[in-house]
């Protein structure tokens, strides 16, 4: 493996990022110990425990800035550190470390970067409100957890991390747990996921097994060689993957936790879409990018069809929620949708440049509903409506983020949308495409009417709004930046002088991999797609903007039997609601009653069964027979022994005339047998 990572270093013109990638473990440590030390020392400290949370990530936020720096100028690739834990079985060992290539480089960044801007926010936007120690302690949890994952060298480490972030998760959505609602909402978020972590458990089983290894470099390896050993399990494993995936980036069917999880504060919301959890299954696929390129190549067609029922009929939904977070949360779920679509037709750089780009503005947008959220004391849109003149700032970058979402010129949604429709229109997805571009319509309407119902109009709500505080309102800048130019790291064709861009530096990797990326713009699917765009945001700015009714916001669309469906969200939440029934009702019922008289059945007969059995052999074979006739012939060598001891009289006369008697016996038997 050492001479393929240097061969691999040497044909990128890739160097080995020196110090700076030797103590990249730092990063996954360090948010551990704050989380610790908050625990600890969170509630003495005037921000309760915050310095702790904001420092870990402040110097993580060096390490990964440097990294990228330096995987930009000059390509950064090194064998991953790794520490043996102990050995598995099989021939198979636990190992923790950390990767440093372009893919984790990439993800380093976004989540100690996003992190930051988050935890910053955070002091805000939680500042008076209860048990905040506890708060910062999960979030530091949340972040350590997502960033052992994306730094994982192996399968193991990586669901190490992914239990981490669910856990992180479950604590965090539930966070107000005075209100049993969002108890629920966790519960229903970890269920959700725990069953889709079956997949990932067993996928990681067959195909570590299969190769005699967890690593991910052995695994892709092994899926461009043509193993033949991995052959045999490549289809099953990948699905059982891929099952993995859909739970935490939540595709279709398994979405349905996503929005019932802005249950948690707000910072927990935009962390969550932007840069952890819901990023780690588009994450794991493209870890294992070539396994599905070559080896499980049959899975492709299905896993795009899930992405793209994602992308569309997801997105659909945030046009009829009142709440501005679960606009934000559906629009999430629809973009997850795109990337996954991406990266199983093909487009490795396209996902991932999407996933880069829809971190800044997602984290944007949340960000800027929470501004808004902690202005007017509510979520829901209705309570909302010309918030632009009392909070400038927030609507500002607001804007922008939501013109980055839409796709429009030349802000950074666009470019990397773009690159998405250009991966599906070479792979010969041609219908997709389409699905796709009409996603984009209806992503710049849905955020249009969230623009205009909230940030115009008049004022609807009971409250006094006002600007948030610039520890909120300078993170909002800040991640607008990014979402403006982000999208200029990747114009096809266009390499930067002395940094190249963002799909070279992605490429810095062990394994080669079939990866399609765009080499020029695509004019014309450009510009279907920016049309599409605008479109949306015309129509919605037609429909929405009008503020006849002042006192109710009430949305002046309405579409018959579709709006309703919309709203019932297809039906999932009621067959989801009627399955958990079904299984903890007449389902756990037959279980038990199988598991009582029928396993426990069979367990107690046969119990009974050799209990009697050895009854009769201990009592009737053992003590009864064995024993008896060993205790008779001891009783016969005893009355013997009593008898032959009469005997021993201890006189020489008795001894003599017995001695004489026997000889005299002897001598006649002697006479009488001759």
């Amino acid at each position: 493996m050492g001479s393929l990572l240097f061969a691999a270093a040497e044909a990128t013109h890739a160097g080995d990022g020196g110090w700076w990638a030797d103590t990249a473990g730092i990063m996954l440590i360090s948010p551990f110990v704050a989380f610790l030390l908050i625990l600890a020392f969170g509630k003495r400290l005037r921000y309760n425990g915050a310095e702790f949370a904001i420092g870990a990530l402040a110097i993580n936020t060096v390490w990964a800035v440097v990294l990228f720096v330096l995987n930009m100028t000059e390509g950064v690739l090194r064998e991953p550190v790794r520490f043996v834990v102990g050995d598995i079985g099989s021939g198979l060992t636990f190992e923790l470390g950390w990767a440093v290539d372009g893919l984790s480089i990439m993800m380093y960044l976004l989540v100690n970067l996003v992190g930051l801007l988050v935890f910053t926010y955070a002091v805000g936007y939680m500042e008076g409100d209860r048990r905040v120690p506890w708060f910062f302690a999960a979030f530091s949890l949340f972040a350590g957890s997502m960033l052992l994952l994306v730094g994982a060298p192996n399968l193991v480490q990586l669901i190490i991390g992914w239990e981490g972030v669910g856990l992180a998760s479950y604590l965090l959505i539930g966070f107000y747990w005075e209100d049993h609602e969002n108890v629920n909402a966790g519960n229903k978020a970890f269920m959700v996921n725990k069953l889709a972590d079956v997949g990932l458990l067993l996928g990681a089983v067959f195909l570590g097994v299969a190769i005699g290894s967890f690593d991910f470099a052995e695994l892709n390896l092994a899926a461009v060689e043509g193993n033949a050993a991995l052959s045999a399990v490549a289809i099953a494993g990948g699905a059982l993957l891929f099952f993995g995936a859909m739970g935490k980036s939540a595709q279709f069917p398994f979405h349905i936790w996503l929005p019932d999880a802005m249950a948690g504060p707000t910072p927990v919301s935009a962390l969550m879409h932007a840069a952890t959890m819901v990023t780690a299954g588009i994450y794991l696929m493209a870890r294992t990018f070539p396994l599905y390129q070559q080896m499980a190549a049959d899975l492709r067609p299905w896993m795009v069809a899930i992405g793209t029922i994602t992308l569309f009929a997801m997105g659909l939904l945030a046009l009829v929620v009142d709440d501005i977070k679960k606009v934000l949360a559906y629009s999430t779920v629809s973009q997850l949708g795109y990337m996954m679509t991406a990266v199983a037709a093909g487009g490795y750089t396209a996902g991932l440049f999407h996933l880069f780009t829809h971190a800044f503005f997602k984290a944007l947008l949340f960000l800027g509903a929470g501004s808004v959220i902690h202005a007017v004391h509510s979520n829901n849109m209705s309570d909302m409506g010309g918030l632009r003149k009392y909070m400038p700032r927030t609507y500002a970058t607001f804007v922008i983020g939501a013109l980055a979402l839409a796709g429009i010129f030349p802000l950074s949604g666009f470019w990397s949308k773009d690159e998405i429709l250009a991966t599906l229109g070479h792979e010969g997805y041609t219908a997709v495409m389409w699905i796709a571009i009409a996603g984009a319509f209806v992503t710049a309407f849905y955020m249009t009417r969230a623009v205009a119902l909230t940030f115009h109009g008049t004022y609807k709500g009971h409250g006094h709004p006002h600007e948030s505080p610039p520890v909120m309102t300078v993170p909002l800048i800040a991640l607008a930046v990014p979402s403006v130019v982000a999208g200029l790291l990747n114009i096809p064709g266009v390499s930067w002088p002395g940094i190249g861009n963002f799909t070279e530096w992605l490429a810095v990797r062990v394994v080669p991999m079939g990866d399609h990326h765009a080499e020029a713009i695509d004019f014309f699917l450009a510009g279907v797609g920016l049309l599409a765009a605008v479109a949306g945001i015309v129509l919605g700015w037609l429909i929405f903007a009008p503020d006849r009714d002042t006192q109710q916001a009430r949305d002046r669309l309405e579409i018959p039997v579709l709006y309703p469906l919309f709203r019932r969200k297809y039906y999932m939440d009621d067959v989801a609601l009627g399955i958990s029934r079904f299984t903890m009702g007449p389902f756990a019922r037959f279980v038990n009653w199988t598991n009582t008289y029928i396993i426990d059945g069979v367990v107690n007969g046969v119990g009974g069964l050799v209990y009697h059995l050895a009854r009769f052999i201990y009592g009737g074979v053992d003590q009864r027979g064995i024993d008896g006739i060993v205790n008779g012939l001891s009783a016969a060598a005893d009355a013997a022994g009593s008898g032959l001891r009469k005997l021993q009289t201890g006189r020489v006369q008795q001894y003599a005339a017995s001695f004489v008697m026997g000889a005299i016996v002897l001598v006649i038997v002697f006479v009488l047998v001759r």
